[in-house]
């Protein structure tokens, strides 16, 4: 058999199982790379690799690398190969094509087109008859990829990715799939474990991932086996015999690992996923082999009968704050059950929260870094042992918040260090020397730009902005019409002018002590209403965390509450409650109020429009027509309530899709331009309704340039990001005109922090 050049593709972080799992096939001429591995190997190898490895996702054979610096070079590079040698002409054919700093070609649709033409136009020159394409099972599937100047054109032999075992039902969506689960296992000293016969346990299993792949992994169960497809099955080179002889391999392995399989059971509180669960163990030929029953996590408990083993689990991971309390709570007592019953047991799980892993009170090996999705999450290991049980101390948001507000309530010394009776620490507590700080430059900001403000009839501005790096917070007054309605706001009934203060502490650093910071929060809650005049029942108090994704998309609550504000002319509703951020970004101002001036007129586009204020600030200034375009139901309907606030007229049209999907597919067709374009997408998205990971860094350039497709002649693009490492690439845009206004889009409130965003004007 010829030597093929190999690459496996994998999760980020994943390589070294990887490069593990390939050295136990017997691989040879191994070179880890990031979310990949190369390797030499005939054909048994790659067959071998498909059938075994349980955390690859794909399998390339690589067939050419060749350079392309002009879209013609791709063609020409592609019609090299003789594809007759792969497929017949009546045979079908998929492509995938990415591409990763290429000036030649950065729309990956019109890279993988090129490709198909290639392709199909060798077979048609040489047999009249067109090969066809079959996106889903295609005889032959290729993958491109572009790399700067070089590309690399492969042979799929998985076809589709190997973590589809075949067992799962395809219309449930797993919270992890298949080769994570996989991975945890292996990382946390399943097989090992297993080999002895100690018991796995899954107390929240889910749809039975971690039980499934346990249980193939003990039991030598090729995680391939069960599938009917891949990639090579279609081939004209593929070995037929080598793999009928490598499959009766596995199922004689099969067979013998099965008959030794130690105990493994599964619990969960919800009934449907048991369900779904008995159904996956069903389709993998696993009936009588695991266990899985409706449990509460209060209740879970090994029987006698069980040898202590491991216990592994996927728990919720408490992202969003109104789920917060309640996920610190279940963590407390799931700890609090392996302490009273798994005593001499190993335990494992992925949690993307490592505070959330103290609340457990079980001290942990060190953490290891894996990947769900895009989601950076930590794999806790522990050993189930009285030596490594503490108390926990940590607190979630809603904690620190609640206890940040409940002592801001303690009246503070008119005098400082002056005591307080029965409070001999109240003074040391509030930090009153500190607070009187934050007071003073509170006193002093508002002075300043509230005379700013009402030259410039700005009713809504930031007064505080982390002036005193011990007071990391953020401070913004909202004036506005409050209503009573919760559930109308667009039938609202007036109750007055109202001034509400929305508060967000940027989370301090591990080093900072949390105590002292929680007693710098509650001196900063207890000073804002004195300073600025506000009942404290009109002060909102948020924490920011490290973005880790769109964060001004999670929902916090659902309380309802709308309120009106005015800016330029226009009506726009905030909410304070609900959200991280309001439904209005002070810092673009500016730029909204640019775009009001220059749409007279104009055909307007909003990409990734959130609220759609931008949108409105348009149709106030005159354009003809306005396109405002969110993956977000929610936010859509929100942009529709403010446009509906100030306009009841005219060519507005809201469209809920994927902007990334949405504006290559309108590039494709080109029926849309457009005199005025706004582009602020997000620094980061993994959004389950998005087909692949977005990255503002990676990704402007390809989303520039489609932007651009849409612009008609002499139109303007403002594009703008609130990443603050962010370099845009000037070369990859040579050939249109790009301005840096960042400084003009800084508002006068923002001044103290002009990285808060970037912003530039493009135009052909």
């Amino acid at each position: 058999m010829p030597i093929y050049q190999l690459f496996a593709t994998t999760p980020k972080a994943m390589e070294t199982i990887l490069t593990d799992e390939l050295q136990a096939l017997g691989v040879n001429n191994i070179k880890a790379t990031m979310a990949g591995v190369a390797f030499q190997g005939n054909l048994e190898t790659a067959y071998r690799a498909c059938l075994w490895s349980r955390t690859a996702n794909r399998i390339l054979l690589v067939l050419s690398s060749f350079e392309v610096k002009t879209q013609e070079d791709l063609y020409k590079g592609v019609q090299k190969i003789d594809w007759f040698e792969h497929i017949n002409s009546e045979d079908s054919f998929a492509v995938s094509f990415s591409a990763k700093n290429s000036a030649a070609i950065s729309n990956t649709h019109f890279g993988a087109l090129k490709v198909k033409d290639a392709i199909v136009d060798q077979m048609r020159a040489r047999f009249q008859i067109r090969p066809s394409i079959n996106t889903e099972q295609p005889n032959i599937r290729i993958n491109v990829y572009l790399n700067g100047e070089t590309a690399q054109l492969s042979l799929d032999l998985s076809g589709e990715s190997l973590h589809r075992r075949g067992y799962r039902d395809v219309s449930i969506k797993a919270p992890m799939k298949e080769n994570l689960a996989a991975a945890m296992l292996l990382r946390s000293g399943w097989p090992q474990i297993a080999k002895q016969q100690g018991s796995l346990l899954d107390p929240m299993c889910g749809s039975g991932t971690l039980l499934l792949e346990g249980a193939m992994i003990a039991a030598d169960y090729a995680p391939g086996l069960l599938r009917d497809y891949f990639g090579f099955t279609g081939w004209k080179k593929h070995d037929a015999e080598c793999w009928k002889g490598l499959r009766a391999e596995a199922e004689q392995r099969k067979k013998i690992g099965l008959a030794k399989l130690p105990v493994i059971v599964g619990f969960d509180q919800n009934r449907h996923t048991v369900n779904t669960a008995l159904a996956h163990i069903a389709n993998a030929g696993l009936q009588n082999k695991i266990h899985v029953e409706r449990r509460d996590i209060e209740d879970a408990e090994p029987a006698e009968s069980w040898k202590p083993g491991l216990l592994i689990c996927n728990p919720p991971y408490g992202e969003r704050l109104g789920d917060e309390q309640e996920t610190a709570e279940l963590y407390k007592r799931f700890g609090e059950s392996l302490k009273t019953h798994f005593i001499g047991w190993k335990a494992a799980m992925i949690i993307s929260n490592p505070e959330l892993g103290f609340r457990l009170g079980i001290r942990s090996q060190k953490p290891i870094t894996l990947f769900n999705g895009a989601l950076e999450c930590k794999l806790l290991r522990m050993e189930i042992e009285e030596r490594n049980f503490f108390v926990p101390k940590a607190k979630t948001q809603e904690d620190r918040i609640a206890q940040a507000v409940e002592l801001s309530k303690i009246p503070q010394p008119e005098t400082v260090g002056v005591n307080m009776p029965d409070r001999q620490d109240a003074g040391k507590e509030h930090e009153t020397v500190g607070a009187e700080m934050f007071s003073n430059r509170l006193k002093k900001n508002l002075k300043k730009l509230s005379n700013w403000a009402k030259q410039n009839r700005i009713t809504c501005y930031r007064v505080y902005d982390a002036d005193l790096p011990e007071y990391a917070v953020a401070v913004d007054i909202y004036r506005g019409e409050a209503y009573r309605s919760q559930l109308t706001p667009l039938a609202y009934i007036p109750v007055g002018e109202q001034t509400w203060v929305n508060v967000q502490e940027y989370e301090p650093p591990k080093s900072i002590d949390q105590h002292k910071a929680d007693q710098r929060l509650a001196g900063v809650l207890a000073e804002i209403p004195r300073v600025l005049g506000v009942n404290p029942d009109q002060v909102f108090l948020k924490i920011r965390r490290k973005q880790k994704s769109t964060d001004q998309y999670e929902k916090y609550g659902d309380q309802r509450h709308f309120h009106i504000i005015e800016e330029g002319g226009c009506k726009l509703l905030v909410n304070f409650e609900d959200y991280l951020d309001t439904g209005l970004f002070l810092d673009h101002r500016p730029i909204r109020m640019l775009i009001q001036k220059q749409a007279k007129d104009k055909r307007f586009l909003n990409l990734f429009a959130y609220t759609g204020s931008a949108t409105v600030h348009a149709a106030i200034g005159g354009a003809k027509s306005t396109t405002t375009v969110d993956m977000s139901n929610t936010y859509i309907n929100w942009a529709k309530k403010n446009m509906a606030l100030n306009i009841d007229q005219g060519e507005h049209e809201f469209i809920q899709a994927d902007c990334l999907e949405w504006l290559a597919t309108e590039t494709q067709l080109g029926n849309r331009h457009y005199d005025l374009i706004f582009l602020d997408p997000p620094t980061f998205s993994n959004s389950k309704r998005m087909d692949e990971v977005f990255d503002i860094q990676n990704d402007h350039v390809q989303l520039i340039n489609n932007a651009i497709s849409l612009l008609s002649p002499g139109g303007i693009l403002y594009f703008s990001t609130n990443f603050r490492r962010f370099k845009i690439d000037k070369q990859a845009l040579s050939d249109l005109i790009v301005e840096d206004i960042s400084a003009a889009t800084i508002p006068e409130d923002f001044a103290r922090n002009p990285k808060i965003h970037y912003c530039w004007r493009i135009q052909e």
